[in-house]
């Protein structure tokens, strides 16, 4: 009898040489992998993500073949790439006679809802697998918060914790607490001088070429003969054992600091590897506790506890949020707002420092860490009041970690509190002030960090409170914010004009700043 043959579809994001899927060689299993132009195009991508992507594919197949599984790879410029999942897969099955097909479980649900009705169509039997990745499923979430009308991270953090038994000690949290957020907010020390960060020469001229040959549109800059990020699972475990040994002793103490020109400081750097599953969540908690363990005289638990929240509480609780209550997540606009970004969300060239370093980094490296992200491009977004559709898309298409099931809860929801509160309990705003507690970016702006109205008044001042002013009808209620409005209300009438005026002259004139 002949042999029947199995073609399963591995997408980019799913990278995992450790799934079961790959366990055993077996001939009449064909993978097929493929870059395709509806995966470029959905978004306007950082050249650096493009390229990522396409070249940790390009080295994950070839593992693949070295340990002799038969796959098929459709590059982008290949004559016979029809540039769709859709198409090239019915190319293949009916030349190829397949009589199975497989997939993964996509972590988009645009992928999810492609796949699903392409499979209705099949006329061969189809089956679909987890991605042995995530610590909770697709589910979970939503089962836990069952009947409940907040959605804590905090809770479901503590239930996966206790679930997988990290940091416990029987049902209790080691040391007897369980976050220790308080101790995690601290300024970098004036002349503080922060590792240096490890990165990869990496040469990926050849899929950057192909790229530019088929004329994707593309964001950001790139230096193809030294590409900076890991690219394979060999690479990303080496950025895992740097962070633990040289970041992890001050990631906690200072993983919302900030400060000009320092791009990596204490942060991990791995999202990438993690989002695209060269390596796994479990195994990067492990190996952290595992140093923690080695050297508790020279790391401090806030430092190990901060970082293991980050990817058993907040990842997983993000996910969780994201699967519970796409699609519609992706429409929600609760304050209404209809503005575009500013010009120079796409070059960096304005006079507000804290902007201005935040947008050329994630412009030179695809990156920021989750503070300039939240609450300096994020912060001015909101309270510019731009739609939440133009701001998904800057973060989408800007960083080389974001895929949409992490990419949206953390902007719709957290940053822009589009979501009304399903994610954040409050709007993530902030005047001059907390921008210079945490940064060093003030002392040196165009801008005056103390003034709150006049010639060279800081933007985040007057939009600050203009913000409040013009939402007071949504926010007054909330009792997280409740203490704002109160200082508000106490202002004379003439400050509060004066504040209002300012904002409005610097929203009509937003591209200048």
């Amino acid at each position: 009898m002949k042999n029947k043959k199995t073609l399963r579809l591995v997408l980019g994001d799913q990278l995992n040489g450790n799934h079961s899927w790959f366990k055993t060689v077996d001939d009449s299993i064909t993978y097929v992998m493929m870059e395709v132009r509806t995966e470029t195009d959905y978004a306007k991508h950082h050249i650096q993500k493009v390229v990522g992507f396409f070249t940790a594919m390009r080295s994950f197949v070839a593992e693949l073949q070295s340990k002799k599984h038969k796959v098929i790879y459709i590059h982008l410029n290949d004559e016979n790439n029809l540039q769709s999942f859709e198409k090239n897969l019915d190319a293949l099955l009916s030349q190829e006679n397949f009589s199975r097909f497989e997939y993964q479980l996509p972590d988009e649900y645009r992928l999810d809802i492609l796949l699903k009705n392409y499979c209705a169509q099949l006329k061969i039997p189809y089956s679909v697998h987890d991605t042995e990745h995530f610590f909770s499923t697709r589910e979970e979430l939503g089962n836990f918060f069952e009947g409940k009308k907040m959605f804590l991270m905090e809770s479901f953090y503590r239930a996966m914790r206790k679930k997988h038994n990290v940091l416990m000690d029987g049902d209790k949290p080691k040391t007897g607490q369980w976050n220790y957020d308080g101790d995690n907010r601290k300024k970098l020390p004036k002349d503080h001088k922060a590792t240096t960060p490890l990165v990869f020469n990496n040469d990926v001229t050849e899929a950057f070429d192909q790229i530019q040959k088929a004329n994707v549109k593309t964001i950001g800059s790139i230096d193809a003969k030294y590409f900076v990020w890991p690219i394979n699972r060999t690479q990303s475990l080496a950025l895992l054992d740097f962070f633990v040994a040289e970041c992890l002793p001050l990631f906690g103490s200072y993983q919302d600091a900030m400060t000009p020109n320092e791009w990596s400081l204490y942060h991990s750097r791995i999202s990438f590897s993690m989002n695209v599953k060269m390596i796994s969540p479990k195994e990067v908690i492990d190996r952290a506790v595992q140093e923690w363990e080695n050297r508790k005289d020279e790391i401090e638990y806030n430092q190990l506890e901060g970082f293991v929240r980050q990817i058993i509480g907040w990842r997983e609780y993000m996910r969780g949020i994201y699967w519970l209550k796409m699609p519609e997540f992706a429409t929600l606009n609760f304050f209404n707002h209809t503005e575009k970004l500013p010009d120079w969300f796409w070059t960096g060239k304005t006079k507000m420092n804290c902007l201005k370093d935040a947008i050329t980094q994630s412009l030179e490296y695809a990156y920021a860490h989750h503070i300039q992200r939240l609450m300096i491009t994020g912060n001015f977004a909101l309270l510019a009041g731009v739609h939440p559709d133009e701001v998904d898309a800057w973060y989408l298409g800007i960083y080389i970690d974001a895929i949409e099931w992490v990419e949206i809860t953390n902007t719709r929801g957290m940053s822009q509190f589009a979501d009304g509160g399903i994610v954040g309990t409050k709007p993530y705003v902030s005047s001059a002030s907390y921008i210079d507690k945490m940064s060093h970016y003030c002392g040196s702006c165009y801008y005056k960090k103390a003034l709150k109205t006049g010639d060279k008044s800081c933007p985040f001042n007057s939009l600050y409170w203009n913000f409040y002013d013009k939402q007071e009808d949504k926010l007054a209620k909330n009792p997280r914010i409740g203490m704002m409005y109160n200082v508000w209300r106490k202002m004379k009438p003439e400050d509060k004009s004066s504040l209002l005026e300012q904002a409005d002259y610097y929203l009509k004139n937003i591209n200048e700043l």
